[in-house]
């Protein structure tokens, strides 16, 4: 898709292979992969710390479900991916430097202290620009 995010990458899930799921995008999700591999460039360019880890990319219904995750969630759009980026810093380290950067997100969740969750728009949607914090006490509005 992009010179350091694979379709592959980020389709990929042990859970869906483990359960048996097809976890392929149809032509409209695939589109919308291709603005998040774009835009994960421009964050691993920002983060200049080389390899992106992502955990978790699009997921089709039935493995979002399986996963007990939101009907709303980003990632069924292939909006989303959750990643780590070790050479750069913490999660937290992460959050802050693309809060502080150009980076057109939709949203952005530090999520449990152990990894970042990242949406994006499709193309001419305004990015909300929100930043969460999800952990063991709930959902809140990020503040360093």
């Amino acid at each position: 898709m992009t010179p350091h995010f694979s379709l592959e990458e980020l389709t990929f899930s042990e859970t869906a292979s483990r359960h048996g799921i097809d976890n392929t995008p149809n032509d409209k999700q695939l589109a919308n992969l291709l603005i998040t591999a774009k835009e994960m460039e421009n964050v691993r360019e920002l983060l200049n710390s080389g390899a992106i880890r992502v955990s978790s990319g699009f997921r089709c219904l039935a493995l979002n479900q399986l996963l007990g995750s939101k009907a709303t969630s980003a990632h069924i759009q292939g909006l989303a991916c959750d990643f780590t980026c070790q050479r750069f810093g913490t999660p937290n380290d992460v959050v802050l430097a693309i809060i502080n950067s150009s980076i057109p997100y939709n949203q952005l969740i530090l999520e449990y202290d152990r990894w970042v969750h990242i949406s994006f728009c499709e193309d001419k949607e305004t990015p909300q620009k929100m930043a969460l914090i999800v952990n063991k006490q709930g959902t809140m509005i990020y503040s360093n």
